[in-house]
């Protein structure tokens, strides 16, 4: 038997729920009524913390111009940072710049840089337009967010959940040692398979994320 006190608790817990469902479903319908209109696109990911005038920062807004040039709209977290710097350059460059916002205690807040945003409260509805409105995916330095955004989609492509598209990891210092474990580890201890290594490219070179894209995109 249920004590009355506890009975009430949960029927306030149920009607909590139900709310947060609407919520849910709300901000999915948001997001596609947001983005739908948007051309073919490139999401990139990348640190908060990197500062205007760093060298990684100018090569992400060189990087953003470039794949403006060629045809593709960009998509971000829609913050500061790598993030700022990849809106930064499709918007200085007269191309389409997206901000998926997410609402954070930290690094909450918006650029300038866009002229399409979109506002989020639950991660996993903000990661499904990433990947939902994407041709392509860049990864930049970062760090636990920008690898939760790769893992993403690097396991939904393994698994045939979604239709494979170009993954780039860009910076070779900063990866490198990450994909020596992929390899020493995951692959040695046949936890993946050695194919699995082919579903992305690290480059420091901006024109070959830009001829690798476009080798596997029809824009």
């Amino acid at each position: 038997m249920i004590h009355r006190s506890k009975q009430y608790l949960i029927d306030d817990l149920s009607i909590h729920e139900s709310w947060r469902l609407f919520k849910i479903m709300s901000e999915i319908v948001d997001g596609f009524e947001n983005l739908s209109e948007i051309g073919p696109a490139v999401s990139m990911f990348g640190s908060a913390r990197v500062q205007p005038g760093e060298a990684l920062y100018e090569q992400t807004v060189e990087l953003s111009k470039a794949l403006s040039d060629a045809g593709f709209s960009i998509i971000t977290g829609g913050g500061p940072g790598l993030m700022e710097a990849g809106n930064k350059g499709a918007f200085e460059n007269g191309g389409e710049s997206i901000g998926l916002h997410i609402h954070l205690p930290m690094e909450q807040q918006n650029n300038p840089y866009m002229n399409v945003k979109s506002e989020f409260r639950y991660f996993f509805i903000r990661k499904l337009m990433f990947i939902k409105y994407a041709l392509a995916y860049v990864a930049l330095p970062g760090g636990y967010g920008t690898l939760d955004e790769l893992s993403e989609a690097l396991v939904l492509i393994q698994t045939h959940r979604i239709k494979p598209f170009p993954i780039v990891l860009f910076g070779t210092k900063f990866w490198g040692g990450l994909v020596d474990w992929f390899r020493d580890q995951m692959v040695t201890n046949k936890f993946c398979k050695a194919e699995d290594l082919d579903l992305f490219i690290v480059t420091d070179d901006i024109a070959q994320v830009v001829s690798h894209i476009k080798k596997h995109v029809i824009v």
